[in-house]
């Protein structure tokens, strides 16, 4: 978990130069697929953190996602997939991810390599989950997506051993917890609208 000094504000405000009504479009993204995984719990309860009167939140899991056969990638996207839609339609995206071997899992790997343009010009922050918080995946990933022209946001957070945080109810984060992640959603809203505006008042031409 980073730290911060800001402080926290609920959900993705929509700030900046956000129309007025017009809320901000964030896909959660579960990146895990493994069996008996407990992502999509870190997802549920990011998704339910996140979700305000400003903001839409879209559930994406990687576990729901079929993507087209690998041998049909090419540079700079490729034959749409069913999913392609929601990514699209998103203006900034948390992804939920574990630590494999000091990374982040294929799952996740395949469903950013199968999008390219539905990710371009969008911010991003990371919910991280492992032994020691899968800060690793994390870094990994702002290398990968500055490729995609992804901002990913400074403040990102990582969970210490979560599975330990378990209820019958879902997660319960320890304290302190869910006020960093207030404080990624307060970053990821702020590039979410500026990049917004930009996407449609300046889009990008090489």
């Amino acid at each position: 978990m980073t730290d911060t000094n800001l402080v926290t504000r609920p959900g993705v405000p929509a700030t900046g130069d956000t129309p007025p009504g017009e809320p901000l479009r964030l896909a959660v993204i579960a990146g895990s697929v493994r069996d008996q995984r407990m992502g999509r719990v870190l997802a549920d309860w990011a998704a339910a953190r996140a979700a305000g009167p400003a903001t839409e939140v879209d559930l994406i899991d990687c576990a729901d996602c079929v993507l087209p056969d690998d041998g049909d990638l090419r540079p700079g996207g490729s034959s749409p997939s069913p999913v392609a839609a929601r990514i699209a339609a998103a203006d900034a995206y948390v992804l939920v991810t574990p630590e494999y071997n000091h990374s982040y899992p294929a799952s996740l790997k395949r469903l950013i390599d199968w999008h390219y343009r539905e990710w371009n010009f969008k911010p991003a922050t990371v919910l991280s989950y492992g032994v020691q918080g899968g800060l690793l995946a994390t870094e990994h990933l702002r290398g990968v997506l500055a490729e995609l022209h992804v901002v990913t946001t400074r403040r990102v957070v990582g969970l210490t051993q979560p599975w330990n945080d378990l209820t019958p109810a879902g997660y319960t984060p320890p304290p302190g917890v869910g006020e960093a992640f207030d404080a990624a959603l307060h970053e990821l809203g702020w590039w979410a609208a500026l990049l917004r505006t930009a996407r449609r008042e300046q889009p990008y031409a090489r």
